[in-house]
């Protein structure tokens, strides 16, 4: 039987967090690691669906049946989901598969079946993008555009799409026809005192989206032209001075403009370096600057997943 693999890349956002959604221009990261979807014929008239996490522990599986309709959530499987988790995991799934077969109706014939395999390298609650990975993955498989099915099914700005698609740093601009995507040369010397530390939890981006928009945005042309600037401005930044001065001023803008504190002054306010957010404020990683010495602060204070940027960022 046929059998195809697709892999995207993991995101993190480096820059314009919450603007990016508004046309002003992101500097993203993608990561190291990202997800695998294999799909593999058959003529079973139904696809059997299994997720499996970075240690290879199956922790989703459902069936469904053809033309699309969910048949079965199996939850004997999935010792991590509730019934109720279960289930809205496999209505959002099915929804992204009916939107992939509306922009392509040769897509999910069903005189067909399907074994399809989802693995991820990453721990599932870092932030990373296992939703945008999956949503590019089955693009890929659909044979459809990645950004038009995130806009029809989850929604989003799209910078992680772009992020799942590239090798190297690149710049995002959201436009509502096509988005614009430039390599961008972001290999800072100084790398070795950057590190991404996990806030111990997941955060919603969903929800984090929902925020932003609901707020009466009265300084945001001020605030967009000061990150576009910060983002210009990173790219050439030689020295780790410049690059604490530059993330600094950009917590202030985004906290001014979403009023919300800075994760440094709720959480290390008595940290030396510097800190930013990256993507939704109040979960995922954030980025730190220091030492390894230094780094050994958030180890103290209980966070223990620290990743250097050398070894979490493609460039």
């Amino acid at each position: 039987m046929l059998k195809k693999s697709f892999y995207s890349h993991g995101k993190l956002l480096l820059t314009s967090e919450y603007l990016v959604l508004d046309g002003v221009k992101a500097l993203a990261l993608p990561t190291k690691k990202g997800q695998w979807l294999t799909v593999e014929e058959n003529d079973s008239g139904h696809i059997l669906w299994k997720s499996l996490d970075k240690d290879n522990n199956c922790w989703f599986e459902t069936i469904i049946k053809l033309p699309l309709t969910i048949s079965e959530v199996n939850s004997s499987n999935t010792p991590f989901l509730t019934d109720e988790e279960g289930i809205g995991i496999s209505e959002t799934l099915l929804e992204i598969l009916k939107v992939a077969k509306d922009l392509n109706s040769d897509f999910l014939s069903y005189e067909k079946g399907y074994i399809v395999e989802t693995r991820l390298e990453f721990n599932r609650e870092w932030g990373l993008g296992s939703s945008s990975t999956l949503i590019n993955n089955i693009a890929q498989w659909a044979d459809v555009n990645a950004f038009t099915l995130l806009k029809e099914s989850f929604g989003g700005s799209g910078y992680d799409i772009a992020s799942a698609q590239h090798k190297t740093p690149i710049f995002y601009t959201r436009k509502e026809d096509k988005p614009i995507i430039d390599k961008a040369e972001f290999d800072p010397l100084f790398k070795n005192k950057l590190f991404f530390i996990y806030l111990n939890r997941k955060q919603d981006s969903k929800q984090s989206i929902k925020h932003y928009q609901s707020l009466p945005l009265k300084e945001f042309d001020d605030a967009a032209r000061k990150i576009k600037e910060i983002t210009n401005t990173l790219l050439n930044c030689s020295s780790l001075e410049e690059f604490c001065k530059l993330i600094d001023l950009h917590e202030q803008v985004i906290s001014k403009i979403i009023k919300t504190p800075t994760v440094k002054s709720t959480l290390f306010s008595d940290y030396s370096g510097s800190i930013k957010s990256l993507g939704g404020w109040g979960g995922d990683f954030i980025l730190a600057t220091g030492t390894v010495s230094d780094i050994d602060y958030f180890l103290n204070k209980g966070y223990h997943t620290i990743i250097p940027y050398s070894e979490m960022v493609l460039y």
